[in-house]
């Protein structure tokens, strides 16, 4: 049972030591400034303590209730709604294979079995020396290049179950790994800075490359009028050839279904009418 169970008071968290906590205020002051209310900095202040220590720590979450005036409550209720948000030690590189529905169907969860097989690690684990923490995330908005992995949220499309072995034995090998597009990858501890909403100032960092997918594009494209409008598909009658249009339906989601109640050569028949 914890302390609060036993009705018995609980210790304040550690603090930083003084040259931590002196930078970290500093930071949190530029951080909160950004903000017309400063308890709407709290989302970045948690990335600024979790690039700290790698995590969010209680001594983290004392830090942000003290500078935001909050009680430690209402930081903990926070940090443990997101998911990006560590509470416990984690590694060097946060490996996530997306698992949700077109990734899965592409590979997604193959992926995510064999690695967890290649490295010996349940969903949220770590492995021994550190490196890699190994988990199954939700959609990265990159169907376009299904399958996909992030690693500290950078993207790595089209993957195989090879190439994403690849991967993880070469971040435990300490060799380079290039994202297919974005910035250039770096450890989590830098990864949780940049999103408490410092510059990245790494060489190469601001330039970075790549774009949306063909899938992805072609909606563009259609929505620009650069590519002819598709065929509309009638409830009965077959195809209309592409231009003809109802005259008092623009398309043909517009148009009244065909049901049982309208239409008396349904299969289902007429409906019936009350007291029938």
């Amino acid at each position: 049972m914890t302390d609060v169970q036993l009705g018995m008071p609980q210790l304040p968290p550690p603090a930083y030591p003084d040259e931590v906590r002196e930078r970290l205020t500093a930071d949190a002051r530029e951080i909160i400034g950004r903000y017309p209310d400063s308890r709407s900095a709290l989302l970045p202040l948690l990335h600024l303590v979790q690039s700290e220590e790698g995590y969010v720590t209680r001594t983290g979450i004392g830090f942000c209730a003290d500078v935001l005036e909050l009680t430690t409550a209402e930081v903990t209720a926070v940090a443990t709604f997101y998911s990006m948000y560590r509470r416990k030690p984690s590694g060097d590189y946060q490996v996530g294979v997306c698992t949700n529905t077109l990734c899965a169907v592409l590979g997604g969860d193959a992926i995510f079995a064999a690695l967890q097989e290649h490295l010996e690690l349940g969903n949220g684990e770590t492995t021994e020396d550190g490196k890699v923490t190994l988990e199954h995330i939700e959609c990265n908005a990159a169907c376009d290049f299904a399958p996909v992995v992030m690693i500290n949220w950078e993207f790595f499309d089209n993957q195989t179950i090879e190439s994403a072995k690849r991967l993880v034995d070469d971040l435990r090998a300490g060799r380079k790994v290039v994202p297919t597009r974005g910035a250039p990858l770096c450890d989590f501890k830098q990864t949780a800075r940049t999103l408490a909403g410092f510059p990245d100032e790494r060489p190469g960092a601001i330039a970075a490359g790549g774009s949306a997918g063909p899938a992805s594009l072609a909606g563009l494209r259609l929505a620009k009028g650069e590519s002819g409008p598709g065929r509309v598909v009638t409830q009965r009658g077959g195809d209309r050839p592409t231009g003809e249009q109802p005259a008092e339906h623009p398309s043909s989601h517009d148009a009244p279904q065909q049901t049982s109640a309208s239409d008396p050569h349904h299969p289902a028949g007429p409906a019936a009418e009350e007291g029938e």
